[in-house]
């Protein structure tokens, strides 16, 4: 009876497949053409990750505004940690390192998610554009101003959406 009850059990449901389309739509928004050709992020592997985590950051602190989404949050954290642990190792970083790599990038995270909530708080947009200058990586730093108003612009965006639209990963562009 052992086999059988095994073989009829419920999978276990992965929570975060749920926010995956939302995970899947901030890669996607971060990798418009826009973000390289108009606005200076440098078209490297430095530069597309600044712009995963700069489009991450806008929809965290939209979720961060909205009671109750403790656990969307740390879920969509999640995503985005599972995606950069994968990434490293099809790099051929070692399973040895990869852990460090992955802590580093967290912090990398926490240290820009701050950065950007005072960005975003602060009464003129000097404090926003010294966050792009430096937690992106710029062809041209002159286009940290034009960066600053397009991450804006995406996070007012962001606040006016429903919870579900966020949620779903429906986020027009």
């Amino acid at each position: 009876m052992g086999l059988l009850d095994g073989l009829l059990k419920r999978r276990k449901v992965d929570k975060r497949e749920e926010l995956r389309p939302l995970w899947h739509r901030v890669v996607g928004i971060s990798r418009e053409a826009q973000w390289y050709r108009d606005l200076g992020v440098e078209d490297s592997t430095a530069g597309r990750f600044d712009m995963i985590t700069m489009v991450l950051i806008c929809v965290l602190l939209r979720m961060e505004a909205e009671p109750g989404l403790e656990s969307e949050t740390t879920l969509l954290t999640e995503l985005f940690v599972a995606d950069m642990d994968g990434q490293l190792r099809e790099a051929g970083i070692g399973d040895m390192v990869v852990g460090k790599h992955v802590g580093r990038l967290m912090s990398t995270l926490g240290g820009r998610w701050g950065a950007l909530r005072d960005g975003f708080a602060a009464d003129d947009d000097g404090e926003l554009v010294e966050a792009v200058r430096r937690n992106v990586t710029l062809a041209n730093d002159d286009r940290a101003e034009g960066l600053a108003g397009e991450l804006r612009h995406l996070r007012s965006q962001l606040m006016s959406l429903k919870r579900e639209n966020v949620l779903a990963g429906s986020i027009p562009r």
